[in-house]
């Protein structure tokens, strides 16, 4: 009996057949949640100490920020510490997901040689990671809130719509990057310059009202920009997020998302010659 004939095709870019791939990605939706708790494991998140340093590590930079605060500025009050440790623990979680997206595919190189999987899988728990850290830091500023007193109200729910927006852009982020990565390794080294200039960029050690009408810039150029003002407005002043705010951070997310899946689904089935 002769041997089976194998033919290699070159690589053509272009999408896969969308809805078998999407059937084929939530049936392992099971394995993206094991996949995330491993990596988390690993990291050792899963102990009392992880989860402890988990809290206070955006805690302890929250502290030194407003120290910085107090020192430039010469005074600040609880409702400052408040937006300070609530727009930066909304911040690491894109961070999070930004710095393990970046490595998603890289990293997963066997994985990726050896088994035939939508690839996408990948940066999604690198989101889904973020999150799970990112879930206590959200139980740790409430008690925060509760401490210096700020009043509570039905408006904070809107909390929920704005963290569906950040993840879906920390989403986008995650898949966009992940795949320059495979191109263009000395990403990797850049991205924690990135990150640090999107908080400074950011509102989060000022507040968006307080930003100088010549630096309004910022506000259109940056896509965490109303996703951050919008966060804490409702949870610090307990105020309803402005419509434009909400609808920019939502266009930015959707947009990012969009482009970055096409141009990771379009380039997947190269990804194994490039690792």
């Amino acid at each position: 009996m002769s041997a089976p004939l194998q033919v290699y095709e070159p690589f053509t870019a272009g999408l896969p057949p969308l809805i078998r791939y999407w059937k084929s990605l939530w049936s392992r939706r099971t394995f993206i949640s094991e996949y995330s708790r491993s990596e988390l494991r690993e990291q050792h998140f899963d102990s009392v100490f992880g989860q402890l340093w988990l809290v206070l590590n955006p805690l302890l930079l929250s502290a030194v920020y407003f120290l910085l605060i107090v020192i430039i500025g010469g005074a600040s009050d609880a409702t400052r510490y408040a937006h300070l440790t609530a727009t930066l623990f909304l911040f690491y979680l894109v961070a999070n997901s930004l710095t393990g997206g970046v490595k998603s595919i890289t990293a997963g190189q066997r994985l990726i040689l050896n088994t035939a999987f939508p690839r996408i899988m990948l940066p999604i728990s690198a989101v889904v990671i973020a999150v799970f850290k990112f879930l206590p830091t959200l139980v740790v500023f409430l008690i925060i809130r509760t401490i210096v007193g700020l009043p509570f109200s039905w408006q904070m729910l809107w909390a929920f719509p704005v963290l569906l927006i950040a993840m879906l852009l920390a989403l986008g982020l995650a898949i966009t990057i992940s795949c320059i990565n495979v191109y263009f390794r000395d990403i990797a080294s850049f991205l924690p310059y990135l990150t640090r200039s999107l908080l400074y960029l950011s509102p989060i050690l000022y507040e968006a009202s307080a930003l100088k009408p010549k630096l309004m810039a910022l506000e259109v150029l940056n896509p965490l920009f109303p996703i951050l003002d919008s966060w804490s407005r409702v949870l610090v002043h307990g105020q309803a997020p402005q419509v434009s705010s909400l609808l920019a951070g939502l266009a930015w997310a959707i947009g990012v998302f969009l482009i970055g899946t096409y141009f990771f689904l379009s380039r997947e089935r190269e990804f194994a010659v490039r690792l």
